[in-house]
């Protein structure tokens, strides 16, 4: 089994971002959190993960509330925050290393409530004119939604809690930590859906 027979060519890559507020247009991306999967054993398993501290553009907005979530305080230099270009642009190399390795014509993005980091990631590139964005522009997995269908719940904790995954509320709203554990769930999902109801070419 390979990415491009299971996923139709497409190469899924679990992505988590931190934000300073819920719109893409005024509040900042603060962290991006990747983590890159691999077949092993025809099983989808977690390779390595990646994050990106970044640094609020220019004008933004960021409502204290989402850094009273996150705990992620901006003017940290521990915090080594690329601007928002060098961060989408190095997560990019990444995904289009992975793609590659995978034999994948185009990554997907895989996220809990995938519409909201889409949309920030779209902003973001139409905001510093990134013009290569690896990923799908309108199709994405969300394992929100699939989670409703397999645990009858949609709240990332509730939902590994039911799946007998492992969820640390004190570092939840970390980019990387929420990634991971969205991944490990996506890994659950996919590597327990039944076999026989896959339908390859």
């Amino acid at each position: 089994m390979e990415f491009k027979d299971r996923f139709r060519g497409f190469y899924p890559v679990v992505l988590d971002l931190e934000t300073g507020g819920f719109d893409a247009n005024q509040n900042p991306i603060l962290e991006i959190g990747c983590q890159f999967l691999v077949w092993r054993g025809n099983q989808l398993q977690i390779d390595h993960g990646e994050l990106w501290s970044v640094e609020p553009f220019p004008n933004s907005v960021i409502e204290p509330a989402s850094t009273k979530v996150t705990g992620i305080d901006v003017n940290d230099p521990a915090r080594e925050a690329l601007d928002e270009k060098t961060a989408l642009v190095e997560c990019f190399k990444q995904v289009r290393k992975g793609m590659k390795e995978a034999g994948c014509h185009r990554a997907i993005l895989v996220a809990h409530n995938a519409a909201f980091d889409m949309g920030f990631i779209q902003a973001g590139c139409l905001r510093t004119a990134i013009k290569r964005n690896p990923f799908h522009p309108f199709s994405s997995i969300d394992t929100a939604s699939l989670a409703a269908v397999a645990y009858g719940h949609t709240v990332l904790a509730e939902v590994c809690r039911r799946a007998g995954l492992e969820f640390d509320n004190g570092r939840a709203h970390g980019a990387l930590y929420d990634s991971e554990r969205t991944a490990a769930l996506f890994c659950q999902m996919v590597n327990q859906w039944p076999a026989q109801s896959i339908a390859l070419d």
